[in-house]
C-alpha cells in the first residue's frame, strides 16, 4: 500500500507578495459573493451602510419597495464619492454633495441641475449597482459580470442552517479588530482546533479539540461541528447556558456548535443559544480589519458571558495569527507539513491555489 500523500503549507509569497494579494482580492472579493452585513441593520426604506471592499467604498440601502438595494458610492457626474457617514438614512434620495445630482434609492438621476436636456438623457447615468443576495438575514453582494446564484455558492447551507432562523436573530453587540496578518491565516486558524489545548485553555475546558466532525470540504464553504465536554451547555465564560434554546433545534442541534467558513469572508457560528459572525476585510497583504458581531433572540438580555468569552478567545487568535505573519515572513521560512487532522485547511489551501492564474 502506498503511504498517503503529504500535504504541505502554501509558499511564503501567498501571504506576503502584494501582487498576488491584488489578485486575489479580484477574484475572491469582486468576483465571487461576499457577505457584507445583515439585513435587521437596514429595517427601513432610505437606511444604509457603508461598505469598504478593499478600497472600494459601497452603499448599501433599501429603496421605496423595501428592496436591499447596493451600488457603487461613485456620483456619475465627475465621480464625487457621495456618502461619507457609515451609517444613516436618507431622505428620500441620494445627493452628490459637489453639483448636486440626485438619485433614486433604486439608483436611476432624478436630477442633474444645468445639463442641456436636449442633449443629455438621465437614464444614460443610474448609480452603478451591484448585484444583491440574501440569505436568512445575511446580505451578500456579487460584483463580477458573470455569476452563480448565491443558492449555487452556499450549497447545502440553507437547508442545513434552517433551524437556527438566523433571520429571526437580533445584533447584540459588535466588535472591530485590527490584525496585522494576511486574510487568508484567519480563516486557516478558524478551521481548526489543534491549537486549542495550547492557545485557549478557557475554550478547551468546554469543547474537546479532537470532536470535530467536519463536513466534506467544499469549493465555496468549509466547516463542521464541535461537542461539548461534560455538562457544557454552550460557549461562555463558565459554560452555563443563561439563554433558552433558540427554538427549532433537535437535541443534537443543541449539543454542538457548527462552524463554517465560507468564502471568502464570512466566518459563521452557530451556537445552541446564539450565533456570532466574522467578516473578513483585507485591507494589505499583511493587514486585516475583522468584524465581529453576536446575535441573540431579540427578548434576549444576558450576554456578557458569551461575549466575554469569544472577545478573550477572539485576541487570542489574533496574537497567533500576527505571529505566523512574522514568522512566514522570515527568510527561514519553508512550506510544512500538514497533519491528517488539518485536511480542511489544506483544501482552502486547494481553492487558492487552483484559482491562482497560470
Amino acid at each position: 500500500m502506498e503511504p498517503a500523500p503529504s500535504y504541505k503549507t502554501l509558499p511564503a509569497r501567498y501571504y506576503t507578495d502584494p501582487e498576488i494579494f491584488r489578485d486575489e482580492m479580484e477574484r475572491f472579493f469582486f468576483d465571487s459573493w461576499v457577505c457584507v452585513g445583515r439585513e435587521d441593520t437596514i429595517p427601513n426604506s432610505g437606511d444604509y451602510f457603508l461598505r469598504d471592499i478593499v478600497g472600494e467604498s459601497i452603499i448599501v440601502t433599501r429603496d421605496g419597495s423595501s428592496q436591499v438595494r447596493a451600488f457603487y458610492n461613485v456620483c456619475r457626474h465627475r465621480g464625487t464619492r457621495m456618502c461619507s457617514a457609515a451609517e444613516g438614512t436618507f431622505a428620500g434620495r441620494i445627493q452628490c454633495p459637489y453639483h448636486g445630482w440626485t438619485y433614486g434609492l433604486d439608483g436611476r438621476l432624478l436630477g442633474a441641475p444645468h445639463m442641456d436636456e436636449a442633449t443629455f438623457r438621465r437614464e444614460d447615468y443610474p448609480l452603478h449597482e451591484i448585484a444583491v443576495g440574501l440569505w436568512d438575514g445575511h446580505i451578500f453582494l456579487h460584483s463580477g459580470q458573470k455569476r452563480t446564484p448565491l443558492s449555487e455558492h452556499l450549497g447545502i447551507l440553507p437547508a442545513k442552517f434552517a433551524a437556527w432562523r438566523m433571520q429571526d436573530l437580533r445584533l447584540n453587540k459588535r466588535f472591530v479588530y485590527g490584525v496585522k496578518a494576511n486574510w487568508k491565516l484567519i480563516i486557516l486558524n478558524y478551521n481548526e482546533c489543534l491549537h486549542c489545548p495550547v492557545l485557549h485553555p478557557m475554550l478547551n475546558r468546554l469543547t474537546d479539540y479532537l470532536g470535530a466532525d467536519n463536513e466534506p470540504p467544499s469549493s465555496t464553504y468549509i466547516g463542521g461541528a464541535m461537542g461539548f465536554r461534560g455538562s457544557t451547555e454552550t460557549m461562555s465564560i463558565d459554560g452555563k447556558r443563561r439563554r433558552d434554546y433558540l427554538p427549532g433545534l433537535n437535541e443534537a442541534e443543541r449539543s454542538a456548535v457548527y462552524y463554517y467558513a465560507i468564502y471568502p469572508n464570512l466566518l459563521l457560528s452557530l451556537h445552541p443559544d446564539y450565533m456570532m459572525i466574522h467578516t473578513i476585510w483585507p485591507e494589505a497583504v499583511d493587514r486585516t480589519k475583522i468584524i465581529c458581531e453576536w446575535y441573540f433572540q431579540p427578548a434576549e438580555d444576558t450576554v456578557d458571558d458569551a461575549i466575554e468569552f469569544w472577545d478573550t478567545t477572539n485576541r487570542e487568535d489574533w496574537s497567533i495569527a500576527e505571529l505566523s505573519q512574522a514568522g512566514i515572513q522570515s527568510r527561514a521560512y519553508t512550506p510544512g507539513p500538514y497533519s491528517k487532522r488539518e485536511a480542511l485547511l489544506h483544501a482552502f489551501d486547494q481553492v487558492v491555489t487552483k484559482r491562482e492564474p497560470t
